[in-house]
C-alpha cells in the first residue's frame, strides 16, 4: 500500500472518530420538561420565563433540550403528560404540581424509570419527588401576625386567598387563619378564591363590596392582591394616607405603591405609584423554578443534592422598600427589592427575582425569558 493512500485511510479513520464522538457528545444533551399546571396569573408566565432563560443560557443549551407543557388546573391531564414525557424519554421533570398528592403515583412510576422528578414553589408528597420551595407555613403566620399588629390586634378583615388544591394556597391560608383564630378582636368578614391574579382580586373584591363599604373593613390579608386593592380604593375616592392596610405578594405595582408618597420614580403613574401604602410584601421567588432546572442538572450529573431546598422568605415592609435605578443583577444584589415601572411596565409582575445561586437570570429573564450573558 502507498504512503499516500496510508494518509488518506488515516485521515479518513480520524475524521470519522471526530464525527463519531460529536455525535456521541450531541447525545449527551439531557431531554428535559417543564410539566406546567395554572398558568393563569403573572408569578406562572414569569416563572415559566425564567425556566426557559436558563435552558437557553450558553452554560446550560449544550447540556440540555428544554419541553414545555401546560396541563391547565387538571391533574388527570398533567398524570398524562407526565406519563408521556416519560415514554418519549425524559430524563427529567421540572414539575409545577396541580396537587401534593395527585400526582404520586406517576411521580412514583417516573423515578422507577429513572426519570428525575423536582418540583418548584408547590411540593409533590412522594417521596423519590425533589421540592424547591418557601415555608409556605411561614408566609402565611408572618404576614398574618403583620396584619393584626397593624390592627392592634382588632378589626374586620378580607382575606383572598390562592389557587385552590394547591400546597401553596393551603398552607398559607391555613397559617394564617391560625393566627387570627388566636385573635378574637379579627373578624373575617368576607373571604374569596383569588386564583393569584389581580384580575380575579378585582373581580372577588367587587364582590365583597356589594354588600359593604371600603369604611366597613380595616385591613386585608391577600395572597394576590393588594395592588389592586389599593387602586380600587383611590377610585372610591380613599386618600393615600387612608389606604387599608395590606398583607401581600410581591407584586411590582404593590411594592412602588409602599414607596413614600412624593417619591420621584420613573414611569409612574396612578395607581402604579408611590403612595406610602401600608404593607407587608412577600413572595414565593418566580426563580424557584429555574433553581429547579439547575438542581435537575446537577442530579443527572451526580451532584448531591437534597430534597428539600428551602428559599428564604422575602419579606419587604414600608421600612425596607428599596427602588432598582437600573435592575442589574449586581444591583439586585445590594438589595433593591421594587422596579421601576419604566423598566417593568405591568404592576402585577412579580419584583422577588434574585437569587445568589443563579447569576445567570436577572430582570431580561424574568420579562422576556432571554437569559444574563
Amino acid at each position: 500500500m502507498s504512503l499516500l493512500k496510508k494518509l488518506k485511510i488515516a485521515a479518513f479513520v480520524a475524521a470519522t472518530s471526530v464525527l463519531a464522538v460529536g455525535a456521541v457528545q450531541a447525545e449527551e444533551k439531557k431531554n428535559i420538561y417543564l410539566s406546567m399546571s395554572y398558568i393563569g396569573n403573572d408569578w406562572q408566565a414569569e416563572a415559566a420565563n425564567m425556566v426557559k432563560a436558563l435552558a437557553s443560557h450558553p452554560k446550560f443549551a449544550e447540556k440540555m433540550n428544554l419541553q414545555v407543557q401546560v396541563a391547565g388546573p387538571s391533574a388527570q391531564r398533567q398524570i398524562q403528560q407526565i406519563n408521556a414525557m416519560v415514554q418519549a424519554g425524559a430524563d427529567a421533570i421540572v414539575v409545577y404540581p396541580i396537587s401534593p398528592t395527585a400526582l404520586n403515583n406517576v411521580v412514583k412510576n417516573a423515578c422507577a424509570k429513572g426519570v428525575t422528578i423536582i418540583a418548584y414553589d408547590g411540593e409533590i408528597s412522594e417521596p423519590c419527588a425533589y421540592n424547591v420551595t418557601i415555608d409556605q407555613l411561614e408566609a402565611g403566620r408572618v404576614t398574618a401576625e403583620w396584619l393584626v399588629k397593624s390592627l392592634n390586634g382588632k378589626g374586620d378583615i378580607v382575606m383572598m386567598t390562592g389557587v385552590p388544591g394547591t400546597s401553596v394556597d393551603a398552607a398559607r391560608t391555613k397559617a394564617a387563619k391560625d393566627v387570627f383564630a388566636k385573635h378574637p378582636g379579627i373578624n373575617i368578614v368576607g373571604e374569596a378564591i383569588g386564583m393569584w391574579s389581580q384580575a380575579v382580586a378585582r373581580t372577588e373584591l367587587s364582590k365583597i363590596l356589594a354588600t359593604r363599604e371600603w369604611n366597613d373593613i380595616d385591613g386585608l390579608w391577600m395572597q394576590v392582591g393588594c395592588f389592586t386593592a389599593n387602586a380600587m380604593q383611590l377610585e372610591a375616592g380613599t386618600q393615600s394616607s387612608d389606604l387599608l392596610p395590606c398583607a401581600g405578594e410581591g407584586a411590582n405595582g404593590g411594592r412602588i405603591q409602599m414607596l413614600p408618597e412624593g417619591t420621584k420614580v420613573e414611569g409612574a403613574s396612578l395607581p402604579y405609584a408611590p403612595l406610602g401604602a401600608p404593607r407587608i410584601s412577600y413572595a414565593s421567588p418566580p426563580y424557584s423554578g429555574a433553581l429547579a432546572l439547575k438542581l435537575a442538572i446537577d442530579i443527572l450529573e451526580g451532584k448531591d443534592v437534597p430534597k428539600l431546598t428551602t428559599l428564604p422568605l422575602p419579606i419587604v415592609t414600608s421600612e425596607s422598600i428599596k427602588l432598582c435605578e437600573t435592575g442589574s443583577w449586581e444591583e439586585m444584589k445590594a438589595g433593591c427589592n421594587a422596579f421601576l415601572p419604566s423598566l417593568v411596565s405591568n404592576p402585577g409582575w412579580f419584583a422577588s427575582i434574585y437569587s445568589a445561586e443563579l447569576p445567570e437570570v436577572g430582570l431580561n429573564a424574568a420579562l422576556v425569558g432571554q437569559p444574563d450573558l
